[in-house]
């Protein structure tokens, strides 16, 4: 009896030994954690080629109330100002318009440049101008010669006026002399002209709900309008900006972030897209659209690839056409 139950147990060690082993071999290894998506630190996304003041908001705008004529002669050449302004996404969200300036060569030459005014449209926040200067080319200085809170870059100027955060750029340098004339043409402009925080379209509507989660609650600014037929669907607070912007861009490289270097990741939405977690930006092709999606914080917090295609799906029908 006692050789039946010393076999009897020596079985069932056998058994469980037999069972364990089985059960290691058939539990799958453990896949990669995926990668954390790092913070979206920009100030703004990456915008379509055709925002240019040729389309888009009318007036009023900043560039379409400077006296023009009386700024000239401080910038040199001729200045025309755009009759349309757009939104940048941003935050802080700037509505920007644009001046171009026109000068003639001593060998009959002329060139152009753009010079862009960017006006928050809500109040400006301890970091808007901060955030603004960072984008101006080069480490911003101080310039209390032209703003009490004003930071001059290579490329611009950033300050506070009329309580709003303000930018000035242009596509080339701007020495301090043309940021003071600048400066000194717009500031008193800004509470003059600031246009409403409200600027809605229904067909934007499907999109809010989702748009309000990111947000963390109900928005302080809506931008919706339309750029040459193509929508614009911006919702925002003071310290989050949520934008899906529609362009129809006919070129062999409708996809201007898809060059860059390194290549973004590929993102499984649309014909074909591509995701830039460092702008909060999802960008695709769908149909004869370009969509760009994008969702900004301050401070700058990581925004998953999901999200942003949550935010578009309820609208993805209007792109396919």
């Amino acid at each position: 009896m006692g050789v039946v139950r010393g076999l009897t147990a020596a079985y069932c060690l056998v058994l469980v030994a037999s069972c364990s082993a089985g059960g290691e071999a058939a539990r799958p290894s453990a896949s990669p954690a995926p990668a954390p998506v790092p913070a979206a630190t920009a100030v703004a996304p990456s915008g379509p080629p055709d925002r240019d003041g040729l389309a888009g908001m009318g007036p009023p705008s900043v560039c379409g109330a400077v006296d023009l004529a009386a700024l000239a002669p401080g910038l040199g050449g001729t200045l025309t100002a755009r009759p349309y302004s757009w939104n940048d996404g941003g935050v802080p969200s700037l509505d920007v318009c644009a001046i171009v300036q026109t000068r003639t060569g001593t060998a009959r030459t002329t060139s152009t440049r753009t010079l862009e005014v960017g006006v928050s449209v809500l109040p400006a926040q301890p970091t808007s101008v901060p955030r603004l200067a960072g984008t101006l080319g080069s480490p911003p200085q101080p310039a209390p010669d032209i703003g009490y809170d004003a930071q001059l870059g290579r490329q611009g100027i950033a300050f506070v006026a009329g309580g709003r955060a303000v930018r000035i750029t242009a596509d080339d340098d701007l020495t301090r002399a043309e940021a003071a004339a600048l400066t000194g043409a717009v500031a008193p402009l800004v509470a003059k002209v600031a246009r409403t925080r409200w600027l809605t379209d229904a067909t934007c509507q499907p999109s809010g709900a989702v748009a309000e989660q990111f947000l963390g609650g109900p928005a302080s600014l809506r931008r919706d309008y339309r750029v040459r037929g193509t929508l614009t669907c911006i919702w925002g607070t003071e310290t989050r900006t949520v934008a899906i912007v529609e362009s129809a861009i006919r070129t062999a490289n409708p996809i201007p972030e898809a060059r860059r270097d390194p290549r973004p990741a590929p993102a499984p939405i649309g014909q074909k897209g591509y995701y830039l977690p460092a702008e909060g930006l999802l960008v695709f092709k769908q149909g004869p659209s370009v969509v760009r999606v994008s969702a900004l914080s301050d401070p700058p917090a990581p925004v998953p690839l999901d999200r942003l295609i949550d935010l578009v799906q309820p609208i993805m029908p209007l792109f396919i056409r």
